[in-house]
């Protein structure tokens, strides 16, 4: 059992990593700017390069890993600790981008991998507890990078990118040892048919096109959110050094609920009460976050929205597994597929009213909103049976409807 957990916390650890180097330049943007000598635009696409090449990437990634699980997730590995040491090449900016996009093209092996890495390591009973360990890792990576790049500051950037780049080194050749020890589900990768047939049957399901809904809709507002939050709560006088203090709450409280609290929420079947309490969240605090405002008000909305939104999204790739079977990576890569595309229109979204943040707070809760009619539809997910075994028949949630 040592081993089968050691995997599953290498695979947090790769997991981590990938957030830390993407979110390298975020908390420090004009001083990057001023380092490489380019445009803060410029800066920007070093971390929006990652949604745009998700998109494009999340489902040949998913059928990759459905193909030959360890193979793929190691070439993730390898290739999220290159992009780190790529960018120690050269202190300019096109050694940057060079390192940001081979991490860009390894962050869809990696992220689409977390429900089949409890699913091959771990016996049903436990799957919920690694899902949840392999996502907490995800946030608690979003939050070190947050902190390391707000501690050491714009005048050690070469510093801050030495240390990332150990730091993917060592998350690789960490997972890269435990896959040599194989799961206790499938002795050895299967091939398993993910062509456009496979992909258009996954997607014909019902359940999982409402996990997708969902997760385009919360994972999307968080997105916004952590996106625009500094610029909508600036027209309110809260400082920008206020407004990253609520950032790194709202993204600490999601790591710690994201890790302990979607074990227990499986064990009460109370997916469904979470699901929706995160709704409530997101209606209720946009509609108080645009006519109130204070640093006591909206700590006591951002923090529970974190909290919720972000132990979401455990939550619906555990409800994903039980029923995904060999397209497990499939399946996992629509679900991260529909997140980041909310990500990417909410925030447009939010953009074009970033500089009326009544309206932008309002559209937020409306996004909230039209995730009611999906909370009604999720009774046939939440009773699909769990897989028992990895490498089984899809039944699921392709069974649901």
């Amino acid at each position: 059992m040592e081993r089968r957990w050691g995997a599953v916390a290498a695979y947090a650890l790769l997991a981590a990593s990938t957030q830390v180097l993407w979110l390298t330049y975020a908390p420090l943007t004009t001083a990057s700017a001023h380092h490489y000598r380019v445009s803060e635009t410029a800066i920007g696409w070093l971390a929006e390069i990652f949604p745009l090449l998700y998109v494009v990437l999340a489902i040949p990634a998913g059928r990759l890993l459905d193909r030959a699980f360890h193979r793929w997730l190691a070439v993730g590995a390898m290739l999220t600790a290159a992009g780190g040491l790529v960018r120690l090449a050269g202190d300019n900016y096109a050694w940057a981008l060079a390192g940001q996009i081979l991490v860009a093209v390894a962050q869809p092996l990696v992220l689409n991998a977390v429900t089949k890495v409890a699913a091959e390591y771990l016996p049903a009973s436990l799957r919920p507890h690694g899902i949840a360990v392999g996502s907490a890792g995800i946030f608690a990576g979003m939050l070190l990078a947050l902190v390391l790049g707000t501690a050491l500051g714009g005048r050690e950037i070469a510093t801050l990118l030495v240390i990332q780049a150990a730091f993917a080194v060592l998350a690789a050749a960490v997972l890269c040892s435990q896959l040599r020890r194989r799961g206790a589900g499938s002795p050895q990768d299967e091939a398993v048919a993910v062509g456009v047939a496979a992909l258009r049957a996954v997607w014909a399901d019902p359940g999982v096109r409402v996990l997708s809904g969902l997760l385009f809709l919360g994972f999307g507002a968080f997105i916004a959110l952590t996106t625009w939050l500094q610029a909508l709560l600036h027209h309110y006088h809260v400082s920008a050094n206020a407004a990253g203090s609520l950032l790194v709450g709202m993204v600490l409280a999601g790591a710690i609920g994201s890790a302990a609290l979607p074990p227990l929420l499986v064990r009460r079947r109370a997916e469904r009460s979470v699901i929706a309490a995160s709704i409530a969240a997101v209606v209720v605090g946009g509609v108080v976050l645009a006519f109130a405002h204070g640093i006591a008000i909206d700590a006591v909305v951002l923090v529970p929205m974190g909290l919720l939104l972000l132990t979401d999204l455990p939550v619906v790739l555990e409800l994903s597994e039980r029923g995904a079977g060999t397209s497990a990576g499939t399946v996992a890569a629509l679900l991260w597929l529909a997140g980041q595309l909310g990500g990417l229109v909410v925030a447009l979204a939010v953009q074009v009213l970033v500089h009326h943040p009544t309206a932008a707070f309002l559209l937020l809760a409306a996004v909230g909103a039209c995730a009611v009619p999906l909370l009604a539809r999720l009774g046939p997910v939440l009773a699909a049976p769990r897989q028992q075994a990895v490498g089984g028949a899809s039944e699921g949630i392709a069974a649901v409807g």
